[in-house]
């Protein structure tokens, strides 16, 4: 006992004196932000490593865990006031982790700069995972509590991701800008998205709303906000933002969005009855197909045997090879998704929020990889087809209509091309690359030293995103980005030929074979 107070007193004492030396350099005093009070209880943070000014709280809860009866169920506010010290990130949902693939001509980092892309580097998994994390700068905006807040939803075709990876660590972004940066946990594949008749739908993205709802109800204590909190995702993350504009069009909480590489335009939702043959495929798989109550029959069923079931679907087809359509996926509910976006589109049933579009210049770069364990070889046509049905004219259909209903809207399209953040000789800038950018941890994922351009991008584009973050209907003016619109030079394009700036160009300079185009979700 008296060893164990001895080490909890040095423990204390080294805390201290790291954080007194760290309040000296910063801006403000460090102190008052390593523990604060939330609705949860009393949450520790701790000084990120390469950041001194920079607090960071990891694998904070903000749900009750989804196990026993609240498997399969929408999530429920956490309750109890207990101290919590977030040092460590929450175990990732359950989702089946990518393969290692033998692409042609890949590079020795390749594989690793997927594995920590698409949740495969072998963090533990649990059912216990509704968590987010939080990393805030001490500022003196830290002190009146007015630094705009993005909170970010990973991708993974809604049926895998995960936040406790490098692609996604919010130090450097924090601590380059005066933001809270937040990373979210939610269920994907069958636990988030079971598509099946009598269950709640979507519950990923019911994850979601939550954890942003305790965002607004606590980000003041982490220095943020609650009126200047954006969402933001890439992929499906980038889809489930876009969702959000239509499911919580008069209560969107948030005062902006950004979307990368996914939108409702993006990729097609599956057959509602092929939804629950899935299901009842799993439910078969692990026993529970004769059961008297299916339901209880599958929440006390071992949820890695669950998640071994799933992984048995196979995904569907659709018009392009390189856009498959997951078993466990988003479900129209007409609550939360829909199936007439393109008439709610077209008549503005959305919310009028600024937001902010774009996708990277080959987003098929990535996707050639993913169907190549499948023994898909993509034509240079189908990839080109592909860029242009799910990624540049669903960016250009979007920004047009929101710039049509009076919402401000914005394009980008990233084309950075380094040798860090590069999987092939011809993977150019691909699906996820800009995330490199916009986090600035491609050295930490890819093991690869960064260039001085490739750091000056970074540094253009966290800048442009705080300045929409701080001021959502104007920054971007004032910073010299010009509101969508068709006939003027207003699309952003972000590191041509790697260099650190950005160009306006006519929107046709890409989407001009649109208007004979079916969009990806409609094909």
């Amino acid at each position: 006992m008296y060893a164990q107070a001895i080490l909890a007193a040095a423990t204390w004492l080294t805390s201290s004196l790291v954080a007194a030396a760290a309040s000296e350099q910063c801006e403000v005093s460090i102190s008052k932000f390593l523990k604060v009070k939330t609705s949860n209880g009393l949450i520790e943070g701790h000084i990120a490593g390469d950041a001194p000014c920079v607090v960071e709280y990891l694998g904070i809860p903000y749900a009750k865990p989804p196990v026993g009866e609240l498997r399969f169920a929408s999530p429920q506010h956490c309750e109890g006031n207990q101290s919590y010290e977030a040092k460590n990130f929450g175990y990732d949902c359950p989702h089946s982790t990518f393969p290692y693939i033998k692409y042609p001509d890949f590079f020795d980092d390749s594989n690793r700069i997927i594995d920590y892309f698409a949740a495969s580097a072998n963090t533990t998994q649990s059912e216990d995972c509704l968590t987010l994390n939080i990393w805030s700068k001490a500022t003196s905006r830290s002190n009146l509590a007015q630094k705009p807040v993005l909170v970010f939803f990973y991708g993974g075709k809604f049926t895998f991701g995960n936040t406790n990876t490098p692609f996604f660590y919010g130090t450097n972004f924090a601590n380059a800008e005066d933001l809270v940066m937040v990373t979210v946990n939610y269920r994907t594949n069958i636990f988030g998205f079971p598509g099946a008749d009598g269950l709640d739908t979507n519950l990923g993205m019911r994850d979601q709303r939550l954890a942003v709802e305790w965002v607004r109800d606590n980000i003041a204590v982490f220095g943020g906000d609650p009126s200047k909190i954006a969402i933001s995702g890439q992929s499906a993350g980038g889809v489930s933002v876009d969702y959000w504009t239509y499911a919580y069009r008069d209560d969107p909480i948030i005062s902006a969005a950004i979307t990368h590489s996914g939108n409702v335009f993006s990729f097609p939702l599956p057959d509602p009855s092929l939804q629950q043959d899935n299901w009842e495929t799993v439910v078969d798989y692990v026993g529970c197909g004769n059961a008297t109550d299916t339901f209880k029959c599958m929440r006390n069923a071992s949820w890695e045997d669950i998640k071994a079931a799933a992984a048995t679907v196979k995904s569907g087809h659709s018009s392009s090879p390189l856009r498959t359509v997951p078993g466990f996926y988003p479900r129209a509910d007409d609550t939360l998704v829909f199936t007439d976006y393109l008439e709610r589109t077209d008549q503005g049933e959305f919310a009028n929020v600024p937001i902010l579009y774009g996708n990277t210049n080959n987003e098929a770069g990535f996707y050639a990889v993913t169907v190549y364990s499948s023994s898909v070889v993509p034509t240079q046509e189908q990839d080109d087809a592909f860029n242009l049905e799910s990624f540049t004219c669903a960016v250009a259909k979007q920004v047009e209509s929101r710039r049509r209903h009076g919402t401000p809207a914005w394009a980008f399209r990233y084309m950075g091309d380094w040798n860090n953040t590069r999987l092939y000789p011809t993977s150019g800038a691909y699906h996820g690359s800009d995330m490199h950018m916009l986090f600035g941890n491609s050295a930490a994922v890819s093991g690869l030293p960064t260039s001085e351009p490739q750091r000056e991008l970074t540094k253009l584009m966290q800048r442009a995103w705080f300045v929409f973050l701080d001021n959502p209907r104007t920054g971007l003016c004032e910073f010299g980005w010009p509101e969508f619109d068709l006939n003027e030079k207003t699309l952003v394009r972000l590191g041509n030929d790697n260099k650190p700036e950005y160009e306006l160009l006519y929107p046709s300079s890409y989407d001009e074979p649109c208007s004979n185009i079916t969009l990806g979700s409609l094909g």
